[in-house]
């Protein structure tokens, strides 16, 4: 008998958290010899270039401060993970 995806998800979305996060844990590790997709390949090589390049000093950096400053108030939050009005 063929084990049907939504049946597995059902009876694993019904296990408690703990369970749940074992099983995620185990199925991202299942994953780790599994070949990349053309998406895949096509942004590990983008990042290697723009590595490259940030390396050469080609480009500048931006600080992390800098770039969750503009998330923050892209979506919004005060800083306290509170939405404004």
């Amino acid at each position: 008998m063929k084990i049907q995806f939504n049946d597995v998800e059902k009876q694993a979305l019904m296990l408690p958290p703990e369970a749940r996060e074992i099983l995620a844990t185990r199925l991202l590790h299942s994953l780790d010899n599994a070949p990349l997709n053309d998406i895949d390949e096509a942004w590990i090589q983008e990042a290697e270039r723009r590595y490259q390049n940030f390396r050469l000093g080609r480009t500048r950096g931006i600080s992390g401060n800098h770039v969750f400053n503009e998330i923050r108030e892209e979506m919004g939050w005060d800083g306290k993970n509170n939405l404004r009005p």
